[in-house]
């Protein structure tokens, strides 16, 4: 319970009711401010997921307004590689929005199952995270938590959660760290001697989403305990195993420059993935054809 007795967690079990008509399936997790859901909608007969303030922040101004914030971006933004948002309810006493069910797992569970990618996995998705992050910034928006976990990896892949996402113009005012530590921009780790900062911090979290990808393992870890130094700070992580292919291994390099002037522009990035799918030769497998690099 929270001091105004009020449960943390809404703790829906398969069968109750979130809203009217939209009944939990089963949770899928739980942040700082929201609790989110796989939901059964009776107006789509269909699964959707349901973003909702957490009970004990239902009247926090400050999470009604981050919740507002990232309704009005998934209205706004429209792309292949972005999650769909398909309505919102604000008011009640369960704000909250629903966004589309996307089929696939997470990067971040793929490659702890399975381990790194292969190539033919890994340069399609390089190329359309960033085409993703090319119009995020074209749109003049930061996501700002690009990482594995924020991947599903279907057909395209889908970048999701947008809840801390920000408007370029505003990035000036970000003086907090905002994002995910193992995968946060030396900038984003720092904003108040390294800002402001940039859609270069989004290229960063391309970089390392990518680097755990082909590795099978973070490019850098948060520290532990807190006290240590972030070790994005410090260096650079190490190479990519010999198995990644020069080019791309040369792309992700280059997505983590500490300097975010030196870092590419998402369109640079997803120029390069495509001359690298272009170069991979297809090879007959069970009847089959796959790519490998030449």
């Amino acid at each position: 319970m929270s001091r105004d007795g009020r449960a943390r967690r809404w703790a829906l079990e398969e069968g109750d009711e979130l809203v009217p008509g939209r009944t939990a399936v089963r949770r899928l997790g739980t942040g700082e401010r929201f609790e989110t859901y796989l939901c059964w909608d009776e107006r789509r007969l269909g699964l959707v997921v349901v973003k909702a303030v957490r009970p004990h922040l239902v009247d926090d101004g400050h999470s009604l307004r981050r919740l507002r914030a990232e309704a009005e971006l998934l209205e706004r933004l429209r792309h292949p590689v972005i999650v769909r948002g398909l309505e919102a309810e604000l008011e009640g006493p369960r704000p909250h929005v629903v966004l589309e069910h996307l089929e696939g797992p997470r990067l971040s569970s793929l490659v702890r199952r399975h381990g790194r990618l292969e190539p033919e996995q890994l340069v399609p998705l390089g190329q359309q995270l960033a085409s993703a992050l090319h119009y995020m910034a074209a749109e003049g928006v930061a996501h700002l938590d690009v990482k594995p976990a924020n991947v599903i990896m279907g057909a395209p892949a889908r970048l999701i959660d947008l809840s801390i996402a920000r408007r370029l113009a505003d990035l000036a005012d970000v003086t907090a760290r905002l994002g995910t530590v193992a995968y946060m921009a030396p900038e984003q780790l720092e904003p108040a001697e390294r800002g402001p900062l940039t859609a270069a911090a989004d290229v960063w979290g391309m970089g390392v989403t990518l680097y755990h990808a082909a590795a099978g393992r973070p490019a850098f870890r948060a520290p532990r305990p807190r006290d240590e130094p972030f070790p994005q700070l410090e260096g650079t992580p190490d190479p990519l195993p010999d198995t990644v292919a020069a080019p791309v291994a040369d792309l992700v390099a280059r997505c983590l420059a500490p300097l975010p002037a030196d870092r590419p522009a998402p369109a640079e990035v997803a120029a390069g993935f495509e001359a690298v799918a272009a170069g991979m030769r297809r090879t007959p497998v069970l009847g089959r054809f796959r790519v490998r690099p030449r």
